[in-house]
């Protein structure tokens, strides 16, 4: 089951992705992207996210690119590392750019 928090710091947000990140989040990505639509900085952790499959990759791209065609400076943490493999794998940090990616 997925679920995910936003912790709030003036415009800056971190929101915290916790579960499965596959096809059962798609419509809960639509809501995430309208709640991030208000902050200027958001950071995206993913040290609770222990499964990502093509489906969860697809939304991360979209999150982030959506995100950046809004001027939003984006960041990702926390990847485990069963999920940044899967990361190398399919060159993500080539795709999103690896300054969003911060330990």
């Amino acid at each position: 089951m997925f679920s995910y928090e936003l912790v709030q710091d003036g415009q800056s947000v971190t929101i915290y992705f916790k579960g499965d990140l596959d096809i059962e989040v798609t419509e809960i990505m639509e809501e995430i992207i309208q709640e991030l639509q208000f902050f200027e900085t958001i950071h995206i952790n993913l040290s609770e996210v222990l499964f990502v499959d093509s489906t969860g990759i697809g939304l991360l791209i979209n999150l982030v690119n959506t995100l950046k065609q809004e001027n939003k400076h984006v960041m990702i943490s926390g990847t485990q590392p069963e999920v940044e493999e899967v990361f190398k794998i399919i060159q993500l940090k080539e795709i999103l750019g690896e300054e969003i990616f911060v330990k």
